[in-house]
Order: C-alpha cells, then sequence, then structure tokens
C-alpha cells in the first residue's frame, strides 16, 4: 500500500487527478466538496473517501479507519 499526497489549487483539480493516480487508488477530499452540486455528486460516486477537516478526531478516524482497511485486505 502506498499515499500519493497531491496539493491541488481548485476543487475541479480534483476531478483530474483521478484520470492521472494508478487503478485501485482511492482519493481522500475535504468534505466540503461533496456539498458542490454536480461536482460533489460526482465525486462521491466515484468513492472518494472525504474527510471533515474541521473536526480534527473525525478526519483521524477516518483515515485510520481507511488505512486498516487497506492493510487487512492488502489493497493498494
Amino acid at each position: 500500500p502506498y499515499v500519493i499526497v497531491c496539493n491541488h489549487q481548485a476543487s475541479l483539480d480534483l476531478m483530474g487527478m483521478v484520470e492521472v493516480i494508478p487503478d485501485r487508488c482511492v482519493p481522500i477530499a475535504k468534505k466540503e466538496l461533496l456539498y458542490m452540486g454536480t461536482v460533489g455528486w460526482a465525486c462521491w460516486l466515484s468513492g472518494i473517501i472525504f474527510i471533515d477537516r474541521h473536526k480534527r478526531e473525525d478526519a483521524i478516524d477516518v483515515i485510520s479507519q481507511t488505512a486498516r482497511t487497506m492493510r487487512r485486505e492488502n489493497v493498494r
């Protein structure tokens, strides 16, 4: 398993990054994107994991749960 960190400048950059990242790689995005109409809907349908950056503990829990799943299922 590995983690790719991308610093994108706009919300729509995430859609372009989805095209270039390796197969079976799941992006993590800020939860605010979920509420951006069509963009949020498309992100949700593509399986992006959303974290709430304003609630530090919740964000850590989501990322920890994702890491455990990656290790348990040996997923990249």
